[in-house]
């Protein structure tokens, strides 16, 4: 039986699975490079912490890390790493490291950005090892510009026996939009990459977790189908959802008010009146910023993969851009100010 978190992610799983296959056979000139995205709550960590736990062989050095969210500062990441481990070994130049480390006794001259950021891959080098390593990069749109740099950096670093993962919330909800959708794109754009975009559940999927949930004892249609449209899908709202009203049966999570916290927002693009994109086409260049494929945003909007091909190519045309990434930046930048939200 699939665990509770992991219904509905099989196939992401397996996929991360061969990703780490090939570093272990020692088949890549670089990392293996995945990117995860998709909004919040939608278990993009859990999908992570569970492909690594189910890793074989067991990787040889984890190295795990996230932005500071409120108080974001240059290699914020990197310093997450370090904070868990023995440097003292680290062949680096002491004021260096401190300096990465984000230790409080760093001297307040540092080197120049480009020297650090050579010094930071070298540290992280030092870390793997012979490897084979997992490097963790959870919430890359809230990372500091120094971050998203050396990240990028990782991911085509030669003879670095790792399985780079990252994930990420679209763009839209970044702290530097243009700058994580730019690191998305080139992230992506690595040879052998797999970009996975991690979509709400299905009614399906909801109804199996339900059924987990309650031993086994599938819960009325009904019951399944409102709970799925009161959380849209959200596993993180399903979960809160299930833990606000533990001990009662399933009939209370259709037919008690919503937790105010549960009401997950959902980004929306506003578009220039002077654009003149249709409704269907406002729907696609969204999902162009989830960072979707055309086959991805075919299975979320329910329609076929050429009409997803005929709708961006319209986009190009009519927001004057060369690629999916630019017309994704200029839907960035034409953000609307207001969210929906899934409602009770």
């Amino acid at each position: 039986m699939i665990p509770v978190s992991m219904v509905g992610r099989a196939v992401e799983l397996a996929e991360l699975d061969r990703a780490w296959s090939t570093v272990v056979a020692g088949c890549r000139p670089s990392p293996a490079v995945t990117v995860i995205t998709g909004v919040a709550g939608v278990g993009k960590s859990l999908l992570v912490a569970a492909a690594v736990e189910g890793f074989i062989p067991r990787p040889a050095v984890i190295l795990s890390g996230a932005a500071r969210v409120h108080d974001p500062a240059p290699y914020d990441w990197l310093a997450a790493v370090l904070s868990v481990r023995d440097t003292s070994g680290l062949d680096l130049p002491p004021d260096a490291l401190a300096w990465l480390a984000q230790q409080p006794t760093a001297p307040r001259e540092r080197y120049a950005p480009g020297t650090l950021l050579r010094l930071a891959v070298r540290t992280v080098r030092l870390l793997v090892g012979a490897g084979p390593a997992v490097l963790v990069v959870e919430d890359l749109h809230a990372l500091d510009p120094a971050s998203l740099n050396l990240v990028v950096e990782l991911a085509t670093a030669p003879e670095l026996p790792a399985l780079l993962v990252v994930a990420s919330r679209p763009p839209a909800d970044a702290v530097a939009p243009d700058l994580t959708l730019r690191a998305l794109a080139r992230l992506c754009g690595v040879r052998g990459a797999v970009r996975q975009h991690l979509g709400p559940l299905g009614p399906a999927e909801v109804a199996e977790i339900l059924t987990q949930v309650y031993d086994g004892s599938a819960p009325p249609g009904r019951v399944s189908l409102a709970v799925w449209q009161r959380t849209g899908g959200n596993p993180y709202a399903l979960t809160e959802l299930l833990a606000v009203h533990a001990g009662r049966g399933p009939e209370a999570l259709a037919r008690e008010p919503l937790p105010e916290h549960l009401r997950m927002p959902a980004p929306r693009v506003a578009v220039p009146p002077d654009a003149e994109l249709t409704g269907r086409e406002v729907e696609v260049l969204g999902c162009l910023v989830a960072g979707m494929s055309n086959k991805q945003a075919a299975r979320a909007l329910g329609i076929s993969v050429r009409t997803v091909t005929v709708h961006v190519s319209n986009l190009l045309r009519k927001t004057g851009s060369a690629s999916r990434t630019e017309a994704a930046l200029w839907a960035v930048q034409h953000r609307a100010p207001d969210v929906g939200q899934v409602r009770g």
